[in-house]
């Protein structure tokens, strides 16, 4: 899967997320949001021909002179592929990363980009200063399977988490070697679960917050990201209905999996 670069191809992987996201009922109304990071320029004048001052909530000095697309606050995801201009924001961070430029189009609907851009801003800018990403994909949703889970207190940590959600289908452990990264409950937007949200995605590339969604990032592209929740969710539906069957299947057991592991080389120390 190449990584989209031009505005017009960057906006259609989103659509294409929202979509998906959508279709597997992980982000109801105007729930879940999406954002891309990219160094390279990008022509925006076009689609985005209106500008205004932005204050940013985080200052991401490691992300001036870069673009992030972000969906709007309220908008909904299922509407982008349809109406981007609507429903996504285009920021230019400034140098000293306190502000940027807001680019919006003709037909906005949003008042704000998302509640949650302190997160999507402060994530960006960890990777970028970890590890040097020209460009990255971060996609927050509430899938009903991972969401329900984490309501279970036995399993509110990261191993038994990954220990139940990991065991159903050997592609699992293949897509997420490092497997999911498990929050306790924290307020939506707040300084508390952006800086533990930050912790969590440098160990993991999927992130769970428990009573309320996840966080994925990509350095390919916001379906990239989708992908690897489809496997999360995917694990976490099997669980699911083996407890609604009163736990009768087993699962892979770690031996299995440290057979898959070894059979694909996979880069983890969990199994």
């Amino acid at each position: 899967m190449s990584t989209p670069t031009t505005v017009q191809e960057l906006l259609a992987s989103m659509g294409a997320a929202g979509r998906r996201l959508d279709q597997m009922g992980a982000c109801e109304a105007g729930a879940g949001n999406i954002s891309v990071c990219t160094a390279a320029p990008v022509e925006l004048d076009e689609l985005f021909p209106h500008t205004e001052p932005l204050e940013l909530p985080w200052t991401v000095p490691t992300l001036a002179g870069r673009t992030v697309l972000v969906t709007g606050s309220g908008s909904r995801l299922r509407d982008v592929a349809d109406a981007p201009t609507a429903t996504v924001a285009a920021i230019t961070v400034q140098p000293g990363g306190t502000t940027g430029i807001l680019h919006y189009g003709d037909d906005r609907t949003y008042a704000r980009p998302t509640s949650e851009l302190n997160s999507h801003l402060a994530v960006h800018a960890d990777q970028i200063a970890a590890r040097g990403v020209e460009f990255q994909a971060l996609v927050h949703a509430q899938p009903p399977y991972l969401v329900s889970l984490s309501h279970v207190a036995a399993l509110r940590s990261t191993a038994a988490f990954n220990k139940a959600v990991l065991r159903w289908e050997p592609e699992t452990i293949v897509q997420l070697p490092a497997g999911i990264g498990v929050l306790d409950f924290m307020v939506p937007g707040s300084q508390e679960l952006m800086e533990n949200n930050i912790a969590g995605l440098r160990a993991h590339q999927i992130v769970l917050w428990s009573k309320h969604g996840i966080m994925v990032r990509s350095d390919d592209s916001p379906l990239a990201a989708v992908d690897k929740v489809e496997y999360a969710e995917a694990g976490a539906m099997y669980e699911y209905r083996n407890r609604c069957m009163g736990g009768l299947a087993e699962g892979l057991s770690d031996e299995d999996l440290h057979r898959v592991v070894v059979a694909f080389d996979v880069p983890t120390e969990l199994f």
